[in-house]
């Protein structure tokens, strides 16, 4: 099973900083053969990304857009408009793969970003597809992000329960997607920073395996993110791995003493 390294960042702002540590880990599983996850941590763009189409349809997919992604924070220019233009493309960069040419072929994206307009910083969620962003705040766990899934139109339209989603046959098909069709803008969801808080950016691999019960449990009892996402990816796994299985773990301390043991990124 890998394991996550947490990684830490100041952040120097002229009302106060704060500091940044986060760990990032990705897994087969116990049933595929293959690992179409891919994910990206680095200051200051955080996202998980998962592949589907045949053969190494899906690995493609998400490769790609978590490297036109990277390509942003190695020029320093993670925006909104910055990523819409990567996500853009990864659609060529997919279609053109001669591993990609079925048109199931896609990757679903989600993670979060921190956006300065000046004045003040703050996050921003992004989604597409039925990937996860989860905040801990106040020792109340929410979902940040809404699933592009067939289950939460029939949840939303009041079809089915959430708990009769669980095991839906449609569980699995989303309707929306980063390749599969014409590309639509992620959802966008603005986040103030707030000292304590910890953000679980996921793939379904975990979700399957894992309640929000159970993804609460695993950040109280493991306060630094590295424990925190190889707790989770154990759980996970030992709860069946059905999936490929990938998370990352952010969270926001008051200052540069609030969080020990990391290494500097």
């Amino acid at each position: 099973m890998s394991k996550a390294i947490t990684k830490t960042r100041d952040v120097v702002r002229a009302k106060g900083g704060f500091r940044l540590s986060w760990a990032g880990v990705t897994d087969v599983g116990l049933r595929r053969d293959a690992n179409q996850d891919s994910f990206l941590a680095e200051y200051p763009l955080f996202v998980v990304a998962d592949g589907m189409g045949g053969h190494a349809g899906g690995e493609i997919a998400s490769q790609r857009t978590v490297a036109r992604l990277e390509a942003l924070v190695a020029a320093e220019d993670v925006t909104r408009a910055a990523i819409e233009n990567a996500l853009a493309l990864a659609v060529d960069d997919i279609a053109a793969h001669p591993e990609t040419t079925d048109e199931g072929t896609g990757t679903t994206l989600t993670g979060i970003f921190l956006e300065d307009d000046g004045d003040d910083v703050h996050w921003v969620a992004l989604n597409i597809g039925d990937s996860r962003v989860y905040l801990l705040r106040d020792d109340r766990l929410v979902q940040v992000t809404t699933d592009h899934s067939v289950v939460q139109e029939l949840i939303a339209s009041g079809k089915i329960s959430p708990e009769e989603a669980e095991g839906h046959p449609y569980s699995n098909v989303i309707t929306r997607a980063v390749g599969a069709s014409e590309l639509t803008a992620p959802d966008y969801v603005a986040i103030d920073v707030q000292s304590g808080d910890r953000f679980v950016i996921c793939s379904d691999g975990l979700t399957k395996e894992l309640t929000d019960y159970g993804i609460q449990h695993f950040l109280t009892a493991n306060p630094l993110p590295g424990p925190a996402a190889d707790a989770m990816l154990a759980a996970a796994l030992e709860n069946g791995g059905r999936d490929n299985v990938t998370l990352v773990v952010v969270q926001v301390d008051a200052d540069s003493s609030s969080t020990e043991g990391g290494s500097a990124g």
